[in-house]
């Protein structure tokens, strides 16, 4: 390293301190819609994430890609199984992914749909690899990591399924929604409880089948507690010291340990910054959903922005990175 101008000669030069996390903030639903295009962008350059997880058959992915490249911004896909219309054409006349109009059956529908025993498992397959190939197509390149749009992946029967796929394709990491602290949260209402601990309950059984495959993901996860109006300052640093604490998890980890030095935590930050979609402009195919339109994507945006937030980082020695850092 070059000495500053006016540094004294034989100075030792300033050592950055090894990072006790290296953190991807992975701005999902990527391509949604243009306003959440911009803010995703906006927030990735002052420094509020490092990745993106790109919508593949949203109205704006075609620009999402693009603005991807334009800003060297980090990119992995959101398969989605639940919103808007599937990108396999085989699968939009008839099949049993979707419902009457031609739509996928929806967040809880999808869920209700696969207890019935009613969704094709091979249907899944080629929807996830018509996705993987569509994000080829808008991006020049497969994608590093592979998450699933309203946590889809992890739940049972698919989740074997998305590990064979990203296995097929070498596609290394996944995100496997199991958040520490996640029950010391008061302030989630009932219903998000109820579904966050569900969500936690198929990612814990996803662990075999991930690691059965050779599928990797981060030591801990983040994101669950700190979605729209939750994400605060102090919430965004209590989920950070219960991840510190919780430090590494399995032997995926990079191994960033050499001599002395302790073994450094990986994370991945869930959240979902963007300005307020307009109605009847985004979404999968009927329009932007409710989160979308609120103002709680612009509020997540502000907090991930926030000086304070950014000093904690440096604070806490948290390094943001991408997938392919790790």
């Amino acid at each position: 390293m070059a000495p500053t101008p006016g540094s004294l000669m034989g100075a030792r030069p300033a050592i950055m301190p090894q990072p006790r996390m290296m953190l991807v903030v992975t701005g999902d639903d990527f391509g949604y819609c243009p306003r959440r295009n911009q803010g995703i962008v906006d927030c990735f350059q002052a420094g509020g994430i490092s990745n993106v997880s790109l919508l593949v058959n949203a109205s704006a992915a075609k620009e999402a890609a693009d603005l991807a490249k334009r800003h060297s911004i980090p990119i992995g896909l959101h398969a989605n199984l639940s919103e808007g219309i599937p990108a396999c054409q085989s699968l939009q006349q008839a099949s049993t992914l979707i419902n009457q109009r031609g739509f996928f059956h929806g967040k809880m529908g999808f869920r209700q749909a696969l207890e019935r025993g009613q969704i094709s498992m091979k249907q899944v397959e080629l929807e996830l690899r018509a996705q993987i190939r569509l994000f080829r197509e808008l991006t020049g390149h497969l994608p590093h990591h592979m998450d699933g749009h309203q946590h889809i992946h992890v739940l049972p029967e698919v989740r074997e399924v998305f590990a064979q796929v990203l296995s097929d394709l070498r596609i290394p990491y996944t995100r496997v929604p199991v958040e520490t602290g996640l029950h010391s949260c008061p302030w989630l209402p009932t219903h998000l409880r109820r579904f966050y601990t569900q969500v936690e309950k198929d990612a814990l059984d996803s662990i075999p089948v991930f690691t059965r495959y050779g599928i990797r993901w981060p030591d801990v996860y983040l994101g669950l507690t700190t979605m729209g109006q939750n994400m605060s300052v102090p919430n965004l640093q209590k989920a950070l010291s219960h991840a510190l604490a919780a430090g590494p998890s399995h032997s995926t980890t990079s191994s960033s340990a050499s001599g002395s030095n302790p073994p450094v935590v990986t994370a991945e930050l869930m959240v979902h910054p963007g300005y307020p979609s307009h109605p009847q402009e985004g979404g999968c195919g009927e329009g932007p959903d409710d989160f979308s339109q609120s103002a709680e994507r612009q509020h997540e945006l502000r907090m991930l922005t926030d000086p304070s937030m950014l000093a904690l980082y440096s604070q806490k020695r948290v390094q943001l990175c991408a997938f392919k850092d790790l």
